[in-house]
């Protein structure tokens, strides 16, 4: 198999950017499936379409979460076994990881496709975009086992230190995404119908590509046919890792559903214009999150090595770095939003309603280069559960109340809805702090107590 990166020896910077760098990519190419599906329904079709296309992605962005964070189980458990070159605990956990997700991804697909109308309904969506919400959640969810095993490869492949073969699968699946999208709705006029299944088919397709890649090219370990099942304590330690992580990602995305409930209750165009928005923060966040699953890798394989020092530069350069560009990406969202809106629609009071949010979200940009790096450390380190905590934490006791509050002023405006996100993120850097805090102190107890 290629070459992978090395983490647990030489210089820290340059392979952290070498590896994070086709993860971005890969992150970014996967956030367009659901962005050229609102962007060309919003060319050929009207507000209530680019409604239902929002409100159903966002939809699918809870299973996506859901999932990658039980795969980050997976990332780290194979980060670690690598790290204390432990080739048959690595091999265990990839065949664990493969029949566990399988059943993930079933029980996934149905519940998509029985109950796409009543998630519809619960997140409010106009009227007008109901039936269309609804059929693009069932048809993309459809699909979700798709979603499910392209994660999990992706998830074996960082742990592995291989960012780049990801990226191979998820770009000539998103080319595929955007011809059929447009194949589908402007030739044929499927609509929001066609949307949901050009994305299901490029899902199919990411699938395909990394299972024949993988088959060729091998992997830098044995894995053995009698390794693909569930072994009880893998499959434990890989959920104890994961799953606090899913909860937790699982539940923040819930709180964004209800911030997206409570502006479809202001009407169609604040409904339209903060999907628009939603999706180009999706774009704006994708460095800090490239730089928390880099981070994540990084570490669980230092960590592994007995390498705590190196694990704790790779988090401060990645906030370093990761603030640099997020200065740039403040910038152009606060002050520019009527520019980027205009990408993804036409309606000249939607293009000014998702500016107002992206204002808001721009702040956060700055926040999130600290908080989704110390987010990547701990989950490396193995501290998952304290990671669900402070994401629980901020998405209910701060993001929920404050928007819910902002909502209810005589004079509100998506802006202030909007800081409710920032809010969050500063609540939830500080409870890192004082995590991390702890942590050293805890190591430093356990080092005088070894000396003694």
């Amino acid at each position: 198999m290629r070459k992978q990166i090395g983490f647990t020896q030489g210089k820290i910077l340059s392979p952290l950017l070498q590896f994070a760098f086709p993860v971005l990519v890969a992150l970014i190419l996967q956030t367009m499936y659901g962005a050229v599906d609102l962007l060309v329904i919003g060319q050929f079709c009207g507000a209530a379409d680019v409604s239902a296309v929002s409100t159903g992605s966002q939809i699918l962005q809870m299973v996506t979460v859901l999932v990658t964070g039980l795969a980050m189980g997976t990332t780290v458990l194979l980060g670690q076994k690598l790290g204390q070159g432990d080739e048959e605990g690595a091999g265990d956990t990839i065949g664990t990881s493969i029949v566990l997700f399988g059943i993930v991804g079933v029980i996934i697909t149905i519940i998509l496709v029985v109950f796409a109308k009543t998630f519809a309904i619960w997140t409010h969506a106009p009227s007008e975009a109901l039936a269309a919400t609804t059929d693009y959640v069932r048809i993309c969810g459809g699909g979700a086992l798709f979603i499910v095993a392209y994660n999990v490869l992706g998830s074996v492949f960082r742990g592995i230190g291989d960012s780049k073969t990801p990226l191979i699968a998820v770009a000539i699946a998103c080319v595929v995404n955007i011809v059929l999208d447009l194949l589908f709705v402007a030739v044929f006029g499927m609509g929001v119908a066609g949307v949901a299944l050009a994305t299901a088919l490029a899902q199919l397709i990411s699938v395909i590509l990394s299972v024949v890649i993988i088959r060729k090219r091998g992997l830098p370990f044995a894995l053995h046919q009698k390794q693909i099942r569930i072994q009880k304590p893998v499959m434990l330690k890989t959920l104890r890792l994961g799953a606090p992580v899913a909860f937790q990602d699982f539940l923040v995305s819930c709180s964004f559903m209800v911030i997206i409930a409570i502006v479809n209750v202001l009407g169609v165009v604040p409904s339209a214009g903060v999907g628009v928005a939603e999706r180009l923060c999706g774009f704006i966040m994708l460095i800090p999150s490239a730089f928390m699953q880099s981070i994540s890798a990084f570490v669980a394989q230092n960590i592994g090595a007995d390498e705590p020092l190196r694990a704790k530069r790779a988090m401060q350069y990645g906030m370093i770095t990761s603030f640099v560009i997020g200065l740039m990406l403040a910038y152009v969202g606060y002050f520019h939003g009527e520019l980027l809106a205009s990408i993804f629609a036409r309606d000249g009071a939607v293009i000014v309603q998702a500016a107002d949010y992206l204002k808001a979200y721009s702040i956060d940009t700055l926040l999130v280069s600290f908080l989704f790096c110390f987010i990547g450390y701990f989950n490396g380190c193995g501290e998952t559960n304290f990671v669900m905590v402070q994401g629980i934490a901020g998405a209910f006791g701060v993001r929920i109340p404050v928007s819910y509050l902002m909502s209810r002023l005589p004079q509100t405006s998506l802006f202030l809805i909007g800081l409710a996100t920032p809010c969050s993120t500063l609540v939830q850097i500080i409870l890192c702090i004082v995590w991390m805090v702890r942590m050293e102190k805890r190591s430093q107890k356990k080092d005088v107590t070894q000396l003694a």
